[in-house]
């Protein structure tokens, strides 16, 4: 590296980067450089940067704000089908896959603490219409159920009877 280099770059500018390091300030331009080509190329770079950043948080955050939309109108739907006012209703959006819009809404049958009475599950689906969704069918679980799994399930009804269910 030459002289003239380092003594361009440290030496104190007059154009308001004072305030920086001397070696974050930006240096002035060199002879043998073309002007301006570089900073373009760069702006360009960063900008798209930017446009792909933006556009996916963007994306990202509607999509959060449809599902946790859809979560509490799942919630709604299974209060006024089971005719229950209560605040530990669970929602899986597993079973029946994530992106299939199916959710299965599960909350006790009686009063007491989550999964230690028999649970009714319902699977809404369908858009959101007056903060509730439609329930296309469902099923009961056994007190002490962990796990929805097909071979406990009881009682189905609805269209999810279909491969859903025992026989």
């Amino acid at each position: 590296m030459s002289a003239r280099a380092d003594t361009d770059s440290a030496a104190p500018r007059e154009d308001g980067w004072d305030w920086l390091p001397p070696r974050l300030r930006p240096r002035g331009q060199r002879g043998e450089e073309r002007r301006g080509r570089l900073w373009r190329v760069e702006t360009l770079v960063l900008a798209l940067v930017f446009a792909l950043l933006a556009t996916a948080t963007i994306n990202d955050l509607v999509r959060q704000v449809h599902i946790n939309k859809r979560l509490v109108a799942d919630l709604a739907t299974w209060r006024a089908y089971t005719h229950h006012d209560y605040k530990n209703v669970g929602v899986d959006q597993q079973t029946l896959g994530v992106q299939s819009g199916r959710d299965v809404v599960c909350g006790n049958t009686e009063g007491g603490a989550p999964n230690s009475k028999t649970q009714i599950c319902l699977v809404v689906t369908g858009p959101t219409h007056g903060g509730r969704r439609t329930v296309s069918g469902g099923w009961y679980l056994p007190p002490y159920t962990e796990d929805d799994v097909k071979q406990v399930r009881y009682g189905c009804f609805g269209s999810v009877t279909m491969g859903r269910c025992p026989r």
